[in-house]
């Protein structure tokens, strides 16, 4: 059976701005290494899966934008999408025009930006996740192992019903759930069977779509409608003139909350979603004060803080725990322990209609 993976790669990554942008956010920026963040994904993914069963599922923003960072993908292997529907459509379209190409295909499912440290470890689990995939109707993800409360990320609660593949053990899963309170998640730590929802998933497109089906049918019609059309129409005009009707539902909600025969494989392999500029302090060594600091600063008594010059001079004395970073219009300013807000500062640019600083 073939293997295929679809990267999503539609998203803003607001909570990284302002250097994470609308007309290049995250995934396109090298966060870590010399490489862009969906650059680091196809060359981690291609280690495993020829580049022609690699898709990329975006917007038309960010279009021209992977042909240029990613010359090797096929362009028809580039689905655009019009307008964000959240992960379930962009799941669903994405089964089908793989179905079409691929029938009877595995479908690895993953965001483009995040960092992965043991690449290894990550394509040895990756690759049991197919073959557990493959072994009925079976839908799997994979649970990162967590390290600390963390009340940013979604859970996955495990069974102690599991499998043995490749000496990985294989937990069925009893539930997913929603971001916790600090003293949930301290919970979630303490009990050993929660584990970060990571986003990424393994299933048989005919699986995917049959679930679909089932616990979303009136989207599985439109998908349908769309499977007809593409027939007799150019793909891209199918998706703009049909896609905009989709429900704006995440696959989490849709399908993993509902469905049963799910799966998880506790992971440890040096995961981090990036979700905001906190995580730098998680991906990078720290100086002697606890500071990240990148570019042209001077820092005297500062402790544990984030700072990333563009070119001016930052001059810090004798602060804390803050995350400072310059570019070339804006400079943010921001508590550590704001960092999950940035988003009210996005808010409040579109609300003063000043859409040149996002």
């Amino acid at each position: 059976m073939v293997t295929t993976c679809l990267i999503m790669a539609g998203g803003k990554g607001e909570r990284f701005w302002p250097k994470s942008r609308t007309h290049l956010p995250k995934q396109f920026l090298n966060i870590s290494g010399n490489k862009s963040m969906i650059q680091q994904c196809i060359a981690r993914l291609q280690k495993f899966i020829p580049i022609d069963q690699i898709f990329v599922i975006t917007n038309e923003l960010y279009a021209e934008i992977i042909k240029v960072q990613v010359p090797t993908l096929p362009q028809d292997n580039i689905i655009i999408e019009t307008i964000g529907r959240n992960t379930a459509p962009c799941v669903g379209l994405a089964s089908l025009i793989i179905e079409g190409k691929f029938p009877d295909s595995n479908m690895i499912v993953l965001p483009s930006d995040h960092i992965i440290k043991n690449e290894n470890e990550f394509l040895t689990i990756l690759k049991t996740a197919v073959e557990v995939s493959g072994l009925g109707d079976y839908l799997v993800t994979l649970g990162i192992s967590p390290t600390y409360p963390e009340t940013g990320y979604g859970y996955i609660e495990s069974s102690y019903e599991s499998l043995e593949i490749n000496e990985l053990l294989v937990h069925k899963v009893n539930k997913f759930v929603e971001k916790p309170d600090a003293e949930t998640a301290e919970m979630y730590l303490e009990s050993g069977n929660y584990y970060w929802n990571s986003g990424i998933f393994v299933w048989k497109t005919s699986v995917i779509r049959n679930y679909i089906k089932l616990l979303m049918p009136e989207m599985h019609q439109l998908l349908e409608e769309m499977k007809t059309l593409f027939k007799v129409s150019d793909r891209n005009e199918v998706i703009k003139s049909e896609f905009h009707k989709m429900p704006d539902q995440s696959i989490d909600y849709g399908i993993m909350e509902k469905a049963k025969d799910i799966y998880v494989i506790p992971c440890v392999f040096g995961w981090d979603d990036v979700g905001s500029w906190t995580a730098l302090e998680r991906i990078n060594n720290l100086d002697e004060s606890g500071n990240v600091i990148k570019g042209n600063t001077i820092c005297i008594d500062t402790k544990r803080c984030i700072i990333e010059s563009n070119g001016k001079l930052i001059a810090t004395l004798g602060v804390e725990d803050l995350i400072i970073v310059e570019t070339d219009d804006v400079t943010l300013i921001c508590k550590k322990e704001k960092a999950q807000d940035i988003k009210a500062l996005i808010k409040e640019l579109k609300v003063q209609k000043l859409e040149q600083y996002l």
